[in-house]
């Protein structure tokens, strides 16, 4: 049989629920939520960053939580809380770490996204999953890719989340949306992608999730 073709760029405006449905259907959680794979320029650094970005990672799950509006499709984002530990003040999507009574990292995500925001696990569609990124502070962190229509209604957890914001997503579908720059680690100069949107700055691992979560799709540059 021939193969089949790819499919045809698309503009980020024309990426819908049915697409992103598709682009996900065959993906599903690893086995091993801590596992995680360093790819790309990341396997040139140090030894001793790639073991303290490897080894030793608590398992950790975060919904990217996607709106259907009449204006098109959005993605949910939260400021955390200046008080937490780690991480404080900075965006990123609802999520924590996996608890001994989760089953599985999609119901961490879940769980932390009811916890944090108010939403309702059955408010919820899953669609897929992307692989674990590993954090500096020592997590392995599980996307979970979740549709949402409706107008469910957000109550923000103080201790946790400033708060919550939404993003349209053709916005962080567009590569021209994005910035680089670099950030030392361990004296070693990691480069880092970064969005601005409605005066928040989205970096980080969560900016590192959106890249990760536009390679799903054919976009047009």
């Amino acid at each position: 049989m021939p193969m089949s073709e790819p499919p045809a760029p698309a503009a980020p405006s024309e990426i819908s629920t049915a697409i992103i449905r598709d682009r996900f259907q065959r993906t599903s959680p690893a086995v091993d939520p801590t596992a995680v794979e360093l790819g790309g320029a990341s396997r040139d650094w140090p030894t001793g960053l790639q073991r303290r970005l490897t080894a030793n990672l608590k398992p950790a799950g975060v919904l990217i939580p996607i709106f259907e509006r009449a204006a098109g499709l959005s993605v949910l984002l939260t400021r955390r809380s200046h008080e937490l530990k780690h991480h404080p003040g900075q965006v990123s999507f609802p999520g924590g770490r996996m608890e001994p009574g989760d089953g599985t990292i999609r119901q961490t995500a879940l769980r932390e996204t009811h916890e944090e925001v108010g939403i309702h696990p059955a408010a919820v569609e899953i669609v897929g999953f992307m692989d674990a990124m590993p954090t500096i502070t020592g997590y392995a962190v599980t996307p979970v890719v979740g549709l949402l229509g409706g107008n469910p209604r957000l109550t923000l957890d103080p201790m946790e989340v400033e708060l919550a914001f939404e993003v349209p997503l053709p916005f962080l579908l567009d590569p021209a949306n994005e910035t680089w720059s670099e950030r030392d680690i361990d004296g070693v100069p990691v480069p880092i992608v970064e969005f601005q949107y409605g005066g928040q700055r989205i970096w980080g691992a969560t900016a590192s999730m959106i890249v990760a979560f536009r390679s799903y799709f054919e976009i047009e540059q």
